[in-house]
């Protein structure tokens, strides 16, 4: 294994939809244990600080079906903006790997498109590229997607909340069962509960809905690549190689470097320390 970090790499991780820097905890001791900084971002309406529906914690979750979301006012330039901000405090080392999973590559790409010099390398854990197609809705209604598990996980109208929403709380089994199927399905049982009990519920509607356009000029340029989850439920292989075949297209001077790690759409909470291993490879 070739070992791209120690001492002059810092991943920036960005997280995905409904998650947050918390989950990349366990993929931040491994890449430490293995000398590697790493710092990890909440996006706009992610983390502890993000604002829930007023019922979701209350007894019976009153209006979480109807209330507009907290979120609905955030954009993709905010979340681009926090990528931007995270990676400006790091460019003082001399190599910044920028790691996006799933939702996040919109945010992330962006972020490298508006200021390629702040990146060295792009990673796509199961992340939406937007070089063929500019929405993440563009990629999640194709007809390779069709096998995704999750989509009746969403509640209510997603224009009308402002957001795409779940029910991380729900204590319907089979609503539960589809969640786990959707992200965690390798994920030890016995954790489960205690990942899904720390997601948001919602996604700023921004996040898979607005266009992101990259150009030759600047996220073309930067060397990226692409780690697929080749059990992946929530973003099946089928999508994310027609994500890459359709960037590779658009970008033929500068393709992918792809690499395949084995189970679901979470190898941070499954097998973080394969992660890791992965990143530095």
């Amino acid at each position: 294994m070739t070992n791209l970090s120690p001492p002059h790499t810092v991943f920036v991780l960005v997280h995905g939809a409904w998650h947050s820097s918390g989950q990349w905890a366990p993929t931040q001791r491994a890449l430490a244990g293995l000398g590697a900084a790493s710092v990890a971002v909440d996006l706009p309406g992610h983390g502890f600080d993000a604002p829930l529906p007023s019922g979701y914690l209350l007894p019976g979750q009153p209006g979480l079906l109807t209330e507009k979301s907290p979120l609905a006012d955030v954009t993709m330039d905010d979340c681009a903006q926090t990528v931007l901000d995270a990676l400006r405090q790091v460019r003082r080392h001399p190599r910044i790997v920028l790691v996006a999973h799933s939702a996040g590559g919109g945010p992330a790409s962006l972020a490298a498109e508006r200021a390629p010099e702040l990146v060295d390398a792009i990673v796509y854990l199961s992340a939406f590229v937007p070089a063929g197609r500019p929405r993440f809705f563009d990629y999640l209604a194709s007809p390779e997607n069709a096998t995704a598990r999750g989509g009746s996980l969403n509640l209510g109208d997603a224009e009308q909340l402002g957001a795409v929403r779940i029910n991380p709380l729900s204590t319907d089994p089979a609503y539960v069962e589809e969640l786990r199927q959707a992200h965690y399905h390798d994920t030890p049982l016995d954790r489960f509960d205690r990942w899904r009990s720390v997601l948001s519920p919602d996604l700023p509607l921004a996040i898979p809905a607005t266009p992101v356009v990259v150009t030759p000029q600047r996220w073309g340029r930067i060397p990226r690549i692409f780690l697929r989850c080749a059990d992946d439920k929530g973003l099946p292989a089928t999508v994310q190689d027609l994500m890459i075949s359709e960037a590779d297209g658009a970008f033929a001077d500068n393709p992918f470097t792809i690499r395949t790690l084995p189970g679901s759409h979470s190898p941070f909470a499954a097998r973080p320390r394969e992660l890791a291993a992965a990143l530095l490879s």
